[in-house]
């Protein structure tokens, strides 16, 4: 791996500010096309990448106001299964993907009967939902605690092990000739080629070092706003949400405790449960506007541990494995940003929010398509960085 400083005169094809599991898919697809590219990251993309649940739920989390965001989750989760399958075989291991779908359950007549209405709307998407008593909700996790109402079966929802995801995509990537530097990219150099805004010239490094390049991808999830060079409409529009997790394991010799991903809101907070073929349970999360802090708090974890008790009461049997905080890219209308941006040769695909490892692959695919001088997929129309221009402002 290249030590710091010794890129001044390192040239690539494409640049990649940002390692996170978005960066990495892109890194991969790219020199697959065989480019020459180099990755830029001071940490691996541990913002938020190896803090996720990674639950691939387009259906179960499909909201009203956002059918063209549920169009591309659509989208990324049909492509997940084969992308899956192909990095499993380029990177040597598996990624942990379960297909067990998400149970959603509620606990009083009020909160099953807005769970029926969304489930009526999502329907009305065209989407798979299954209402369920309470009889059938514990038939499927018998150990859900026995207030539950009822539920919804979200068959279509899948999850994925986000560690073992990442793991699998960096090392795809190093075994397709990946170059990784450690250093993190301050600024998007471009020259005078007689074109409004110029082209990309490269990117400068935080330790002063140059990477030239005609073709730069920002990929820098919530840092997208410290990379001068990117338009200030897109630095201005990607912030950090902080997002508390933790990581409960079975003791020796006890079996799992749940099979399906389990969603509930209880006392009107919103909690999930997702179950790892090595026995861990994740539990998450909260969303927390408070900038770029990753420290995790007693009241995170007193709050996640007492509503995953409420819907899960053996939950208390399970060991604390680990508690950890990271940091969502948001954006104004919970929508990414991807595409062309500002000078020629500057692609932007950043702010998935709660999105990153489920689009991971369809973002790959669209910006290789554009690196390649193809059109993107369609459903990536919504989410150009122009929508955030002063005059495209939702």
């Amino acid at each position: 791996m290249p030590a710091k400083g010794v890129e001044l005169a390192v040239t690539a094809d494409v640049v990649i500010a940002g390692g996170g599991v978005i960066g990495t898919a892109i890194a991969w697809r790219a020199a697959q096309a065989g480019l020459d590219v180099t990755l830029v990251d001071p940490e691996r993309g541990d913002a938020a990448s190896l803090v996720a649940a990674g639950m691939l739920a387009p259906v179960s989390e499909a909201l009203f106001g956002e059918g063209a965001l549920l169009r591309v989750n659509l989208l990324a989760v049909a492509r997940f299964g084969l992308f899956a399958a192909e990095l499993e075989e380029a990177a040597g291991h598996q990624v942990g993907l379960r297909r067990e779908g998400t149970l959603a359950v509620a606990y009083d007549p009020g909160d099953y009967a807005a769970l029926v209405r969304l489930t009526a709307f999502r329907r009305s998407a065209g989407l798979d939902a299954e209402e369920l008593d309470s009889r059938a909700c514990r038939k499927l996790e018998s150990f859900l605690t026995p207030d539950v109402h009822g539920g919804v079966l979200f068959a279509a929802d899948w999850s994925v092990d986000n560690r073992r995801y990442t793991a699998a995509l960096r090392a795809a990537a190093a075994r397709a000739g990946v170059r990784v530097v450690r250093d993190r990219v301050t600024e998007v150099l471009t020259r005078d080629d007689g074109a409004a805004g110029g082209r990309v010239a490269g990117v400068r490094l935080a330790d002063g070092g140059d990477i030239g390049a005609d073709r730069v991808v920002v990929a820098a999830g919530c840092w997208t706003g410290t990379i001068t060079g990117v338009p200030a409409s897109a630095r201005a529009a990607v912030r950090p949400v902080k997002g508390q997790l933790l990581r409960l394991r079975h003791p020796r010799g006890m079996p799992p405790v749940i099979t399906h991903t389990i969603r509930a809101t209880v006392r009107g907070a919103d909690v999930y449960l997702v179950p790892r073929a090595d026995g861990e349970v994740v539990v998450g999360a909260t969303s927390e506007e408070r900038g770029p802090d990753r420290t995790v708090t007693a009241g995170a974890v007193h709050d996640l541990l007492r509503d995953a008790m409420s819907v899960l009461p053996v939950t208390s049997e399970l060991e604390l494995a680990e508690t950890c905080a990271g940091l969502r890219p948001g954006t104004p209308d919970n929508g990414p940003v991807v595409g062309e941006a500002g000078p020629d040769g500057l692609l932007l695909a950043t702010g998935h929010y709660r999105n990153g490892i489920l689009m991971s692959p369809v973002t790959a695919d669209a910006i290789a398509a554009r690196l390649a001088g193809q059109a993107a997929a369609p459903e990536w129309e919504p989410f150009a960085p122009g929508r955030f221009d002063t005059e495209g402002v939702r």
